[in-house]
């Protein structure tokens, strides 16, 4: 009680200005962090009247108080986020997985690339995001990639230029700007497009896309007309799919909370154009005590401080405190006024009850499901070595010879965490002479990135052997291993695509940019996984190299027995499948071979038994 006299003494001289207050424990730990228009107005609020279980249990644990004033209440609200993803306070409602959620980025370069991020830097870029669903945000770039020409590679297109144009230019999938076949104008409009596409503003792309179809026919440019066209029936299906919501052609966000014992979900439907084009929903780490009033002020703050696209109305189920900071922030960042509130037109209350079930929805899922370990997996790997998403698909590459011969490439694939088999690949290596581990692997990975660019370029190829592409791919080995993989993904010029080597005995992880390897922890699961997906290549390289070694010796000893041609060669073959099979194989069952005679088969089974 004595600390809690003393906090209480505190407030008498707190000012009536805005700012960041910050109770902390007896040991000097963050235990919450808040903001307030009148840090002495909001403060003095924990002491008076009846406060809620959660400002109890706050109070009875806090031992000092401590206040950061701000020019406005909207740099507190800032400064509160920002406060919070530092010191991630035991009393504050959290994103839970905060770090994970990842963005787009149209990079700011005369000629800008479409990168995924993990958060966005102030560089002068457009950013989209955070998608709370890493698949959703992969279809969504895969799908402006194929839409509209914006260049893939990172080639330094502001320093120099090329001779030639990439594979991706003769497949129309791009417009060549490293060739200087396309004006920074002209470009620009299909990357602005992209943007679009990504703001769900499908309605202007198509306005923009059915006049530039009007301009080239007139032109007579009827190939990039018909190109246009093939986007515009392409666009005209993903609108036809998004539900109308309003009967106005408004925007904006309709934001909900259910809130459980220790955790909540927030979840936001987004309206562009009277069209709901999406819906994120954040799983919501909750302090003991807290109320849905808790739960959705908290939520507005930490989504819309990350939060790249703001409506100009933002629907809530019930006044919370500190909206007017909320709206006054939302519209400095839009350059126009937001309203934040609650819905008054049937429309948008039935928008908002929407919200509502899904959040609880979401929320019943959540406390039902437990997250796979092999999800938790991903998710440490990404923190740890500072990857862009949570790395969906794994490939692992491992190359097998013999002194040279017989050399075999593997690749293996895991989705979410595991083995997918159908997805192995095996490649014979073409390159002959002296062993060269480095020439091999990057054959392996040349052969394997152009098959997909090939095919993601077929429109004919919905889904090919090749074209869905890796978010990181692993090799075995240390620097050398990395930096073939680095110059194989520059010379197909595919950007985006994460690279690591894992090197045996320490098991250290190399990346890109660290000049030290990473030392996962032994036993955590991010190593684990990366350990198992090294092994599986490795083990499906070595299984394939032993089935051609084992063919070429069977070829080699079924040669040198008289009677035994070719046909009779792929006859045994087909029956035995190896020399131990041949060598186990008694003399009935050699004549139980199609065309084989009993003088040869005789022959035949003392040589296998000289």
């Amino acid at each position: 009680m004595a600390a809690h006299t003393e906090l209480a003494a505190k407030v008498k001289g707190l000012p009536k200005s805005p700012g960041v207050y910050l109770f902390r424990g007896g040991d000097g730990s963050v235990l919450y962090v808040g903001k307030a228009a009148s840090l002495r107005d909001r403060v003095r609020s924990y002491f008076a009247g009846n406060p809620s279980p959660k400002v109890r249990l706050l109070l009875r644990e806090a031992a000092d108080l401590e206040t950061i004033l701000t020019p406005t209440e909207e740099d507190a609200l800032v400064l509160e986020d920002a406060l919070v993803k530092k010191h991630r306070p035991r009393f504050n409602v959290r994103l839970r997985d905060d770090k994970r959620y990842p963005y787009l980025k149209i990079t700011a370069e005369t000629f800008p690339r479409i990168l995924v991020v993990r958060r966005p830097t102030d560089d002068g870029a457009r950013y989209f995001g955070p998608y709370t669903s890493s698949r959703a945000m992969r279809r969504a770039l895969k799908l402006a990639h194929k839409l509209f020409p914006v260049r893939t590679c990172n080639l330094p297109l502001d320093e120099k230029r090329y001779e030639r144009p990439c594979l991706l230019y003769h497949l129309g999938r791009c417009t060549g700007p490293c060739a200087g076949l396309v004006s920074p104008e002209e470009y620009r409009r299909a990357v602005d497009a992209a943007a679009r596409f990504f703001e769900g503003r499908v309605e202007e792309v198509l306005d923009d896309l059915a006049r530039e179809m009007t301009r080239a026919a007139s032109d007579e440019r009827f190939e990039h007309a018909a190109r246009i066209r093939d986007t515009i029936q392409a666009l005209e299906r993903i609108r036809e799919r998004q539900t109308v919501a309003l009967p106005e052609p408004v925007d904006l966000d309709a934001v909900a909370v259910a809130v459980g014992e220790d955790r909540g979900q927030g979840t936001v439907l987004l309206v562009r154009g009277g069209r709901l084009i999406g819906r994120e929903g954040f799983a919501l780490a909750l302090p003991p005590g807290a109320t849905p009033e808790d739960a959705l002020e908290e939520f507005l703050d930490a989504y819309y401080t990350r939060a790249t696209a703001i409506p100009p109305e933002v629907l809530v189920p019930a006044p919370v405190p500190g909206l007017a900071a909320l709206e006054g922030y939302l519209s400095r960042r839009r350059g126009g006024k937001v309203r934040v509130g609650v819905p008054r037109s049937p429309e948008r209350r039935a928008l908002l009850s929407m919200a509502e079930r899904n959040a609880a929805l979401a929320l019943k899922r959540a406390e039902e499901e437990v997250l796979p370990a092999e999800e938790e997996a991903l998710d440490e790997l990404a923190e740890a070595l500072g990857l862009s998403v949570r790395p969906w698909r794994i490939e692992a590459y491992d190359i097998s010879n013999l002194q040279g011969e017989e050399a075999t490439g593997s690749m293996v694939a895991f989705v979410g965490g595991r083995p997918r088999r159908d997805a192995y690949r095996r490649f014979r290596v073409r390159i002959a002479g002296k062993p060269d581990d480095y020439a091999m692997m990057a054959e392996v990975l040349r052969r394997r990135l152009r098959h997909g660019l090939a095919e993601l370029g077929d429109p004919a190829i919905a889904r090919g052997r090749f074209s869905d592409l890796p978010d990181l791919i692993l090799v075995d080995g240390g620097k050398g291993q990395l930096a073939v993989a680095e110059r194989v993904l520059s010379e197909v010029e595919l950007g985006g695509i994460e690279v690591a080597a894992l090197a045996k005995r320490e098991e250290l992880v190399y990346v890109p940019g660290q000049g030290e390897p990473i030392r996962l922890p032994r036993g955590s699961p991010a190593l684990r996984l990366l350990q198992q997906v090294r092994d599986e290549a490795h083990r499906f390289a070595i299984e394939y190299h032993r089935t051609l070694r084992e063919k070429r010796t069977l070829g080699s000893l079924l040669d040198g027995v008289p009677g035994i041609g070719p046909k009779r060669k792929a006859a045994l073959l087909t029956r035995f499948g190896s020399v131990e099979g041949l060598r186990r194989a008694s003399l009935e069952e050699l004549l139980s071979v199609p065309g084989l005679p009993r003088t040869t088969a005789e022959l035949l089974y003392k040589a296998l038994r000289a």
